[in-house]
């Protein structure tokens, strides 16, 4: 199944950028406005929650959020409810504070229920149970890597957006933080994302630690799995991405290539522990090198 998300791809720049300048004048507003105070600062309020999250996703690395975001549901709804709350209720507002944080709120609702979820159906190719698919793809110095090299070890082999994906980006590190752990169980670790190879190096060289990193080039291994999406990447960042990407995809093969755990997460923004698959691993007998 190939999912097109060329929509998601215009949305997600300009939504950020709007919802900023819609929570800036609100603040400006509520300061200046006192007839109206606190409707803008409920204004504010619910153009709060994706700032918030997108700067925390800035300062430190997020490799995984709730599903549905509750506390920052409750407060984008608090702030419209404020909003409303001064203009219906106590008649002390005009329509504008309102409506800006209806549609702030409707920006973060549009993101958590739509934006971070594709639809996504399991690949039949990547089931527990199954065996790990042949490939052949280039590594991030351009040499030829098989995936007959995985054969009698362990393995994780993780599908990632790119670099420009702060969770996928996030998730390799913690990975890299259990390297100790995957090596101790003899585990070889994959990384194949559709990017160029100098955006792979890049993050290869970033982590110092023997882990193989693959280019998908034209996402071809990810449209022979069904686990592609095109048109993914944000339409800003196309001069140095390519467009099409696969969905995040995290795999763990025992020594005999069976899949003992797939995790294809339908939701870009909650992502397996490492914890879930090391017990896995250890449960289903991967022995140390």
């Amino acid at each position: 199944m190939q999912i097109n998300a060329k929509n998601k791809s215009l949305f997600i720049i300009p939504a950020s950028a709007l919802i900023v300048v819609l929570l800036l004048a609100s603040v400006m507003q509520a300061y200046f406005d006192w007839s109206q105070r606190t409707a803008w600062i409920g204004a504010a309020i619910a153009a709060l929650p994706l700032p918030f999250l997108l700067l925390r996703m800035q300062l430190s690395p997020v490799e995984r959020t709730s599903e549905n975001l509750p506390s920052l549901l409750m407060l984008a709804g608090t702030g419209f409810v404020i909003a409303v709350w001064q203009h219906l209720v106590e008649q002390q507002s005009d329509w504008v504070p309102t409506a800006v944080a209806g549609l702030a709120a409707l920006i973060f609702l549009l993101y958590v229920f739509w934006y971070s979820r594709f639809g996504r159906l399991a690949s039949r190719h990547l089931s527990v149970g199954g065996v790990l698919p042949d490939f052949e793809l280039r590594d991030s110095a351009g040499e030829l890597f098989n995936s007959d090299s995985l054969a009698g070890a362990p393995a994780v082999v993780m599908f990632y957006r790119g670099n420009w994906c702060p969770f996928c980006v996030a998730q390799i590190a913690e990975i890299v933080d259990r390297y100790k752990d995957l090596e101790a169980l003899g585990v070889n670790i994959v990384m194949i994302s559709s990017q160029s190879d100098i955006n792979s190096q890049n993050l290869a060289r970033k982590f110092d630690v023997p882990i193989t990193f693959l280019v998908d080039k034209d996402n071809q291994l990810a449209e022979r799995l069904d686990i592609a999406a095109n048109n993914v990447v944000p339409i800003g960042l196309l001069g140095d991405y390519v467009a099409d990407a696969a969905m995040p995809t995290l795999i763990v093969a025992n020594a005999s290539g069976t899949i003992v755990f797939s995790d294809q997460t339908d939701n870009y923004r909650v992502r397996p522990e490492p914890d879930v698959f090391l017990a896995i691993l250890r449960r289903t007998g991967a022995k140390s090198k």
